[in-house]
């Protein structure tokens, strides 16, 4: 099936055209991160509490989070957990400001002491007094055999997390309980916590570090495999579009407000693998229209944009029904797959765009570059 015939279209001819608008849009991107003091990281990356409440009555979504609302926690994030026969709430909200603070108060009164002496110097501390010295002191030891919790050896994140999970994290659940108990005083709609957890820092620190890794290795991945299965220019053409794509759906995240989870990754993830397959679809047409005119009968320049010619139906089919599909998840698949879709919508649209602008015109640059050198 073909969406339409055969066309003839200068892609290559277009190419600096194309970067000036690749680079737009890449230092807009930049710009944004840096205006908006770095990425919107979610509870995955950043920490917090994780709670499900299940009710013996369906429950709406806006009753919970209007009694969240009430108590300042209007930006928790609220969807339905489980089978809907369950009538179970999952509740997420992030924690670890105060105890961030408290931690680094701590850890700077260690580095400008040397170290303490005595449980009572934390009585010094200012910030300690509304969280209570008995709470820390009890927490706290001076243990030279107890790496965890002794004050003179424990590190910042793990401070940090030790008094997010004995204090924050109760005294937030005690707060939503008692809202969402409020909200429903007048029904019979009873309810219980099936399951209270807490994501600490040193945990989300680890999930970042996973997730940069999962994208840096799927980049090398794939430079290796394309090196391998076609030329090093054309691997470096394909990552360098992958990079391309990655960044400026990292923009577009940013430009919409949308939280950074691991969802996000994952969709970031299938952006490289959507891009990556148009692009071998690309290059499996160069490479095999290079073999039909390797005596040179026609220029390089010929031979790429023959390849995304050739292409070009089949890429506009697979990426139009995809961007419907991805639409329609985006439109109606509620709040909890917003951000994915969103990501997704904008995946396959620089997705198609850096195949055909991107990919191949490197290649082509490649070339050229290196026959001015001889």
């Amino acid at each position: 099936m073909r969406f339409f015939g055969e066309t003839k279209i200068d892609f290559i001819a277009l190419r600096k055209k194309a970067f000036i608008i690749s680079g737009i849009m890449l230092a807009a991107t930049l710009f944004l991160i840096i205006s908006r003091g770095g990425l919107k990281l979610g509870l995955d990356f950043t920490g917090g509490v994780e709670i499900i409440f299940e009710f013996s009555e369906q429950t709406s979504i806006a009753r919970v989070r209007q009694a969240l609302a009430k108590i300042g926690l209007s930006k928790a994030v609220i969807q339905e957990y489980g089978r809907k026969e369950e009538n179970r709430i999952l509740i997420k909200h992030k924690l670890g400001k105060v105890s961030q603070d408290i931690a680094s108060k701590i850890i700077a009164y260690r580095e400008k002491q040397g170290k303490f002496t005595s449980l009572e110097e934390l009585k010094n501390i200012p910030e300690i007094k509304a969280m209570g010295y008995e709470n820390l002191a009890n927490l706290l030891t001076l243990d030279p055999s107890s790496q965890e919790n002794d004050i003179n050896k424990v590190e910042e994140s793990k401070l940090t997390s030790l008094i997010m999970e004995k204090f924050e994290k109760g005294e937030t659940e005690v707060k939503i309980k008692e809202a969402i108990k409020k909200e429903f005083k007048e029904e019979k709609n009873t309810f219980s916590i099936v399951r209270s957890k807490l994501i600490s820092p040193q945990v989300s620190k680890e999930l970042q570090k996973d997730a940069i890794l999962a994208i840096i290795f799927a980049l090398v991945g794939m430079l290796a495999y394309i090196a391998w299965r076609f030329e090093l220019r054309f691997a470096v053409g394909a990552v360098v579009a992958l990079l391309h794509d990655v960044f400026i759906g990292v923009g577009a995240l940013t430009l919409g407000g949308y939280e950074f989870t691991l969802p996000i990754i994952a969709a970031l993830l299938t952006i490289i693998g959507y891009s990556l397959n148009d692009t071998i679809v690309v290059y499996d047409r160069i490479r095999e229209n290079s073999k039909i005119h390797r005596k040179g009968r026609i220029s390089l320049k010929n031979v790429l944009n023959l390849g995304i010619n050739q292409s070009l139906s089949r890429t506009v089919i697979t990426s139009l029904t995809t961007f419907l599909v991805v639409l329609v998840l985006f439109l109606w698949g509620g709040a909890v797959i917003h951000g994915f879709a969103f990501v997704l919508l904008v995946g396959v649209i620089v997705g198609t765009y850096s195949s055909i602008f991107v990919a191949t015109p490197v290649i082509y640059s490649w070339k050229r570059s290196g026959m001015r050198k001889r």
